[in-house]
């Protein structure tokens, strides 16, 4: 590999995706030099038309499917089949998100495959896997959120919430990407392929444990919206000029340097009602008074460099307005059909090793 490759360059990976989960998985794919083969239904992968915000396109098909080629397929025709069996012959990767057992309906079992392309790592997305009483149901992310129990954690204390960003089908796209490298480091030992199956109920389930076991040693999670429900004082107070600042005390050392600092009451930080969290938690109506009334005297900028100065973790309850002019927001552009388009970096950034972003493909015409 040269010293400006990137680490998958010569891999091939085919994706029979769609939506969010498996295209999250292959565009890291993509960026990392492999060359992404998305097999899109004639006509195009659905999330083409979910908005039309990004130059006149979905936001989400831009961000998830730069660098990769895109063959339009009818998979239920003997051309189309031929054809994806010609493109697996020549892959190292195959990625899909399609209901289970819809691939080995078509001829394309993950056995049959296996035994014919014993090097090929199969990596299938379902909503809740291949056996079990709901694997034949139909599932996206926001039915997961609620399946699982996420949305009954998220939001205030009146009604349940959707979180606010595509959760379930990210975390599922960012697991399936790790097995699919944990394969493919495997296959340079051992020379073998792999079959992996992940469910987004699964991957978030997973992502549950916390909530699930407190909820079993007797301690179910409440909904506290931007509160914490066991820390004192942790949430969000408005200064005088009105701008919300969340705060966080993680230990009775800075709820000392908070009420020396910041609250301007030395005597506060040893009080027994409020020395430990545990009284804070008890005389939180007291706590959070205190702390509001200090920030209602000062405005944001006052507040942020009197809290900075006396070591408090904050942050400002930000919108989309204020992720967009983010002093910290990284973004790349990438070139699309309709002109090129700006939008977050992804996080990882490699010592000496720059990367530069594919262009994302235009509807494709259906092959004969």
């Amino acid at each position: 590999m040269g010293g400006n490759a990137r680490p998958l360059e010569g891999l091939t990976v085919v994706a029979v995706e769609q939506a969010v989960a498996a295209p999250y998985c292959s565009a890291r794919l993509a960026d990392a030099g492999a060359r992404v083969i998305k097999i899109e239904r004639p006509g195009g992968d659905f999330a083409r038309g979910y908005d039309a915000v990004a130059a006149g396109q979905s936001s989400y098909f831009v961000w998830l499917n730069r660098g990769k080629e895109s063959v339009a397929l009818d998979i239920a025709t003997p051309s189309g089949k031929a054809r994806l069996a010609e493109l697996i012959a020549g892959a190292d990767v195959l990625l899909s998100n399609l209901k289970p057992g819809a691939l080995e309906r078509l001829g394309f079992g993950a056995e049959a495959l296996a035994a014919a392309h014993p090097r090929l790592v199969q990596c299938a997305i379902s909503g809740y896997g291949e056996s079990g009483p709901m694997a034949d149901r139909k599932a996206y992310d926001l039915l997961i959120q609620a399946e699982s129990g996420l949305c009954s954690i998220t939001g205030g204390p009146s009604e349940p919430s959707r979180v606010g960003v595509s959760v379930v089908d990210i975390a599922t796209g960012a697991a399936a990407h790790a097995a699919i490298l944990e394969a493919l480091i495997a296959r340079g030992i051992t020379g073998k392929g792999a079959r992996i199956t992940l469910s987004m109920f699964d991957v978030i389930a997973e992502w549950l444990t916390v909530p699930l076991l407190n909820h079993e040693g007797g301690k179910t999670p409440k909904r506290v919206g931007l509160a914490h429900p066991s820390i004192a004082p942790y949430g969000v107070f408005e200064t005088a000029d009105g701008a919300p600042i969340l705060i966080s005390i993680q230990s009775d050392r800075e709820w000392r340097a908070l009420a020396e600092g910041f609250l301007g009451d030395a005597a506060m930080g040893t009080d027994p009602r409020f020395a430990t969290n545990v009284a804070r938690v008890a005389h939180r109506p007291e706590t959070d008074a205190a702390v509001a009334a200090a920030f209602a005297a000062r405005s944001v900028e006052e507040a942020e460099a009197a809290l900075l100065a006396a070591g408090i973790a904050l942050a400002r309850v930000n919108d989309m307005e204020g992720l967009s002019r983010h002093p910290h927001l990284r973004r790349i552009t990438v070139e699309t059909p309709n002109g090129p388009v700006s939008f977050p970096a992804p996080p990882a950034q490699v010592e000496g090793a720059p990367r530069s972003y594919g262009p994302v493909p235009d509807v494709p015409t259906p092959e004969d």
